[in-house]
């Protein structure tokens, strides 16, 4: 053991942490990375290195402790500083707890996006890193991806803080939208896919922004990237990026780094091994913070999109992607039906309105769908009819609860049918026939003035749909007025009247299109 130490040289510290775990009582695998952020790898040698002196006990391991004391003196482990997170947040006590009890109760991690649960200690670590380097009272935090709830903690630590946080994952927007409302914190929640853009109400908003992005060179550069376009004013800005990666394969943490620097971005800072996760023990269960400040190009360079970005599932670096030919001939030929001509298949997106010349039908191949792209694509459509394509496990397809699901926020403008195992056994169509306008009820006009327009904000047009509807007998601003008292009623929030339809949470979508309807029905 003291070949293997010394072969280490100045990194033989971390290998002393691991036997002084060892030393102390049965620890897991997982503990034995996480806590001295370690790679697994680098573990595993060390405990076939221990050989006989070390017991297992399932997923646990101990020194044998007739061996513990030798090994402790003979490494002088007793001098080595203390690693618990925890140790260091004794004066924050009951942060810490609220910040594990919100932890506890997030929806579990999908693996298809990356996510990997960050520890408490290191999420309440954000928080207060922010707090000691930057002035919050007032200022802007934006959060790209905040499974981890950094924006929850920041709030409790900073109240006069004014959060965005955009997700993926409408079940992360759900639950910190619900907190937030609870504990009366200045978040929003926005929804998007950052491949395909940036919502607009979050462009040039932010001071600061704040992100655990992918850890592919792509998926940080993206990140990085639409962190710029957030930035009201870059030459103040920050971005604070975590990235962790193996010692034992410095060339990943080379291309990232290389991503970030081919964004104008200086190195402020990087503090190592600030994060500890539940999991990537590939990496040591760590990640370092990166402070980055942008220089006067930065911006100009962030215009380059890329679509994968994950290192898991269908939407990875690595995934198949598109669906095959014959899948895509069988898709146009679903949407096309007798009647209507289709001009190619389209691919996933839906920043900015799908729509097609009169007579055709539109196609969408979005076969690699990790959830929410299949809203968001009918969303965005404004065409007779429409053809999307699926897996056929998705999620809004599974059961009668998820069509219906699907369904209901888009009954005023396309009747959907659920075409499952079509054009093969993983995959499905969803088409949607276009509801005329002509057959609904006179709220339900308003509704749809709004579902055709669901990229611009939603308090222009739903005012512009009242005064419509009135056949102008209805003012500006008495049509302001009919929308503050529905949406005081349906309680939506002034932010939610600023942003596109499109945008919104999916959990604030029925409370939106519900007000829309009782303004005009009222």
């Amino acid at each position: 053991m003291a070949t293997h130490i010394a072969a280490a040289r100045v990194h033989g510290r971390r290998l002393r942490h691991v036997v002084a775990l060892l030393t102390q009582e049965w620890r897991a695998l997982d503990e034995l990375v996480r806590i001295p952020a370690v790679p697994r790898r680098t573990v595993e040698e060390l405990l076939a290195v221990l050989g006989d002196d070390v017991e297992q006990r399932g997923d646990r391991w101990r020194l044998a402790p007739a061996r513990a004391e030798a090994y402790r003196a003979r490494f002088a482990l007793d001098a080595l500083p203390a690693l618990d997170q925890a140790a260091a947040l004794t004066s924050h006590t009951d942060l810490l707890d609220r910040v594990r009890s919100d932890v506890a109760a997030v929806p579990p991690p999908l693996a298809a996006l990356d996510h990997v649960q960050a520890t408490p200690e290191s999420v309440l670590r954000r928080a207060l890193w922010l707090a000691e380097n930057y002035d919050l009272d007032g200022a802007r935090l934006l959060l790209l991806g905040d499974h981890d709830l950094t924006s929850l903690a920041a709030c409790a630590v900073a109240p006069g803080l004014s959060v965005t946080v955009v997700d993926l994952d409408e079940r992360v927007l759900e639950f910190v939208d619900r907190i937030a409302r609870e504990r009366g914190y200045d978040i929003r929640c926005l929804h998007a896919d950052l491949r395909f853009g940036l919502p607009p109400a979050a462009t040039e908003w932010a001071d600061l922004v704040f992100s655990d992005p992918p850890y592919t060179p792509e998926g940080m550069g993206l990140f990085a990237a639409r962190g710029l376009s957030a930035l009201r004013e870059p030459e103040l800005g920050r971005l604070a990026l975590v990235y962790g990666y193996s010692d034992r394969a410095p060339a990943l943490g080379l291309k990232v780094q290389q991503e970030l620097q081919r964004l104008g971005l200086v190195f402020e800072a990087v503090l190592p091994a600030f994060d500890r996760y539940q999991g990537a023990q590939a990496v040591g269960s760590a990640s370092s913070l990166y402070v980055c400040q942008p220089t006067a190009r930065s911006r100009k360079l962030a215009e380059r999109p890329q679509v994968a970005i994950y290192t898991h599932g269908p939407q990875s670096v690595e995934g198949a992607g598109a669906a095959g030919e014959r899948a895509r001939a069988e898709l146009v030929r679903i949407a096309a039906a007798a009647e209507h001509r289709v001009e190619g298949v389209r691919g996933p997106g839906w920043d900015k309105p799908l729509t097609v010349p009169a007579g055709q039908a539109l196609a969408v191949d979005a076969s690699a769908d990790p959830g929410p792209w299949l809203l968001r694509t009918l969303l965005a459509s404004n065409a007779r009819r429409v053809a999307v394509l699926v897996g056929n496990s998705h999620p809004d397809l599974a059961n009668e609860q998820g069509q219906h699901a699907l369904a209901a926020p888009l009954a005023a403008k396309f009747r959907l049918r659920y075409l499952r195992s079509t054009p093969e056994p993983k995959s499905a169509v969803v088409v949607a026939e276009e509801v005329p306008v002509e057959s609904l009820a006179p709220a339900d006009r308003v509704v749809r003035h709004l579902l055709d327009r669901a990229h611009g904000k939603i308090g222009n047009i739903w005012r512009e749909a009242l005064v419509a509807a009135s056949g102008g007998a209805l003012t500006k601003n008495a049509a302001r007025d009919r929308i503050a008292a529905a949406s005081e009623a349906a309680g939506l929030r002034a932010h939610e009247l600023a942003v596109r339809l499109v945008d919104l949470p999916r959990h604030r979508l029925g409370a939106a299109l519900a007000a829309v309807r009782d303004s005009q029905a009222g």
